[in-house]
């Protein structure tokens, strides 16, 4: 489990490899990874945008912007969580995903927190076969 804290809103991962979706034998190998967003802070707030930078094993990156998440902008009052699941396919049997998502006060001002850095690794059953 990966943890980061911006402004009293706390951002857990924890990240799943999905077997049954990935083809080695193709260099297809996908995970899963499910996100939890913690407001403690004594704000509402809403979650406008994300933004992911993915590095693969061989250090390929690539960006990926957009608004909310899972077609969602959830609004996260004081003492509220927001939790989903998203996936994320490669070519190499590892990689690192590290973001933020920008978020919005009642009042208007957005501000960034953070999304900790987090691996994606074969499980080590796996990591032998291939």
């Amino acid at each position: 489990m990966y943890k980061a804290i911006t402004r009293d809103i706390e951002v857990t991962v924890e990240p799943f490899y999905l077997e049954e979706q990935s083809n080695p034998e193709e260099n297809r190998y996908v995970w899963g990874y499910r996100i939890t967003i913690a407001n403690d802070s004594d704000i509402t707030v809403q979650l406008r945008a994300r933004y992911w930078k993915i590095t693969d094993g061989n250090g390929h990156m690539e960006e990926v912007r957009g608004p909310g998440v899972i077609g969602e902008q959830p609004i996260l009052n004081p003492g509220d969580s927001f939790q989903y699941s998203s996936g994320c396919p490669l070519t190499t049997t590892s990689g690192v995903m590290v973001g933020r998502y920008t978020m919005q006060t009642d009042s208007g001002v957005r501000f960034d927190i953070e999304i900790p850095a987090f691996s994606l690794d074969l499980p080590d059953q796996l990591r032998t076969l291939n």
